[in-house]
């Protein structure tokens, strides 16, 4: 009988280079998918392209083979040979089940306990879905990636520590506020840093983002992404009225906000709490403004102390996680290995009970004299045989064993009983 494979074909940014990740992105689902049933070799397979990782999932017979034929498949032409194969990894078996689990748990993410690769793990499941390419192992599989993605969230804080300057500071804005719904935040500075400040507010149901830059086409173009205002320098006390947090990263020389400016907007909020974060370096805020009453002020380094200790933090819950994937990657293992070997036992209790029935029928037509009840404890007597002589045999195929893998037993038990695959019946013995 031929044994199937599960194997695991990728890139990531651990190992590769984004010019050659650009390089081996797919464009879509659809085309690469359908571009795969032309290798008769794989049984099913799934697709996964994100911006830092492409990965390849399928079962096969020949998994050598294979891997050379979706490799050159997918990938030839784009970038060299050697450039390849240094980047690929190769994952087969429960190293494959173990990567996949990993990967859905976010424990292989840039940004480990992120949650959005769940969800184009589950984006790349729904197109191998629709075009039927994913079969019992890898929708079995892939099902247990997600369920074990959920176990991880719900059974670690692996995602509850800010891990990013711009994450911590607006965690520390939910641990003032509560709850940033409805709550107004103005961006000073509209580089790298505001951006993603921006994303994770948006991300927590902020109502407002208002951008100041100096530049104002690109404070312009910062809010147009998250449906905001934009407005100059020169408005930005005028702005501190009606405004909840601020984050500040400007690349100004000097600072941009005084403690006066503040003092003079506080009557104007009837002195509603004030957010303010200064992640520039140099500091854009006066740290004088902290002596307001309901001003709350932190820099970067007061950030890179909560990053710190997030770190920390993730890194304690991340050793749950990996034994949670651990976990999994076990009990799917063992589903996958009582998959190969049904089949034998469906084939071997039919062997058996083909010959039982035939020898019964042989007998009980020469004792015509027997009635009902003896014929049901004869019946129930070579049932009882049958099932004890079985037993050992199936145990043998079911349990571990120091001298021979499952595949071996499984031959050898084929071989002993001489089962055929076809119909459920076994070869007839030579005469």
């Amino acid at each position: 009988m031929a044994h199937e494979s599960i194997v695991l074909l990728g890139v990531n940014h651990k190992k590769t280079p984004l010019e050659i990740r650009e390089k081996l992105a797919l464009n879509g689902y659809e085309e690469p998918l359908n571009r795969l049933r032309s290798l008769r070799g794989l049984k099913e397979y799934h697709l996964l392209s994100t911006c830092n990782r492409v990965e390849v999932l399928f079962a096969c017979e020949e998994p050598e083979q294979m891997r050379a034929e979706v490799l050159d498949l997918l990938f030839a032409g784009r970038v060299s040979q050697e450039q390849l194969e240094r980047c690929i990894y190769t994952h087969c078996g429960s190293e494959a089940v173990r990567h996949l689990f990993t990967v859905a748990a976010s424990l292989d993410s840039m940004i480990v306990g992120e949650a959005q690769i769940l969800g184009q793990l589950k984006e790349a499941y729904r197109h191998a879905s629709e075009l039927k390419t994913a079969g019992l192992i890898l929708n079995r599989l892939l099902h247990k990636a997600f369920s074990t993605a959920k176990r991880v969230r719900t059974e670690t804080r692996i995602g509850a520590s800010a891990v990013s300057i711009s994450y911590a500071a607006v965690e520390l804005g939910r641990k003032i506020f509560g709850d940033l719904n409805g709550k107004r935040a103005m961006l000073v500075g509209a580089g790298e840093m505001a951006e993603l400040a921006a994303e994770h507010l948006v991300g927590q149901g902020i109502a407002e983002v208002v951008v100041v830059n100096r530049t104002l086409e690109r404070a312009v173009n910062l809010a147009a992404r998250f449906k905001g205002r934009a407005v100059g320098l020169d408005e930005l006390v005028e702005q501190l009225a009606e405004t909840d947090i601020l984050i500040s990263s400007t690349g100004a020389t000097g600072l941009v906000l005084h403690k006066q400016d503040v003092a003079s907007i506080m009557p104007l909020r009837r002195n509603r709490p004030l957010f303010l974060i200064d992640i520039a370096v140099p500091r854009d805020l006066d740290p004088e403004i902290n002596t307001l009453d309901n001003v709350y002020l932190y820099d970067i380094d007061d950030l890179n102390n909560v990053v710190e200790m997030n770190r920390e933090q993730r890194d304690k819950e991340a050793i749950k996680a990996r034994r949670i994937v651990e976990e999994e990657t076990l009990k799917f293992m063992r589903w996958l290995e009582t998959m190969e070997v049904t089949p034998t036992i469906v084939e071997l209790h039919a062997v058996a009970e083909s010959i039982c029935r035939a020898e019964l029928d042989k007998t009980l037509s020469r004792l015509s004299s027997l009635g009902d009840k003896e014929r049901q404890a004869i019946e129930r007597m070579a049932s009882a045989i049958t099932a004890k002589m079985l037993h050992h045999p199936l145990h043998y195929l079911k349990s571990e064993h120091i001298c021979a893998d499952r595949q071996e037993r499984i031959a050898v038990v084929r071989s002993l009983f001489q089962l055929s695959g076809e119909n459920g019946a076994a070869d007839e013995p030579a005469a």
